[in-house]
């Protein structure tokens, strides 16, 4: 029989990942039996990356941790050796990166996970694997925002481009000056007005000499 030494530091275990665990948006737990120290390392590493939490515990605990927590229906899932991923930020983040070994590593298998409080099957996990990221999500959004605009800028520019290939862009600057011609011919006109003016009064200045 365990020693009340034992049986206190068990409870304190249970308590810490309680604590933790409450926390968590998400969980997935996987099976990494013959994965070899390369790539555990690369595993661990690139969960690390990712904001997740990630360990190896005891079915036994692991049991009574999500019992406090009042998950139940996960004894299929805790058989053999079970590593949990978890994440305090980011939903998508546990089941990309174990969704992203398991397709590259065949030793490791994903046995299902929890996902906002409710225990998710293998197919629900690679499911949300498969969402986009928040980062792509926003750069999505943006784009589908500022396409309209973008695409606008586009076609003017293109006219533009066009216009002035074309030569249509400086007709009209250079046809201006034309239409100011009607002006400058006035002082013609005067002098022709004049001329028969200075022609009758030569006329009548003749018989005075």
């Amino acid at each position: 029989m365990p020693s009340e030494k034992i049986l206190e530091a068990k409870k304190k275990i249970v308590a810490d990942l309680v604590a933790n665990y409450k926390e968590a948006q998400s969980f997935v737990f996987v099976d990494a039996r013959g994965l070899t120290v390369e790539q555990d390392t690369a595993l661990r590493s690139e969960m690390r990356k990712n904001g997740v939490c990630y360990k190896v515990v005891k079915n036994t605990t692991l049991n009574l941790v999500f019992k406090e927590l009042g998950i139940e229906g996960l004894d299929d899932m805790f058989k053999g050796p079970t590593a949990v991923a978890y994440s305090k930020e980011d939903m998508m983040a546990p089941a990309k990166v174990s969704k992203k070994f398991a397709d590259d590593f065949e030793k490791l298998t994903i046995k299902g996970g929890i996902i906002e409080g409710k225990v998710a099957t293998v197919a629900e996990v690679e499911a949300l694997a498969a969402v986009p990221s928040k980062d792509v999500l926003l750069s999505q959004i943006v784009y589908a925002l500022l396409f309209p605009i973008t695409k606008l800028a586009m076609l003017t520019k293109a006219a533009a481009e066009k216009l002035e290939a074309e030569g249509g862009v400086a007709a009209p600057a250079e046809a201006a000056p034309a239409e100011e011609a009607p002006a400058e011919a006035a002082p013609a006109e005067e002098a022709k007005a004049e001329e028969p003016a200075a022609v009758a009064a030569e006329a009548t200045e003749t018989p005075a000499e």
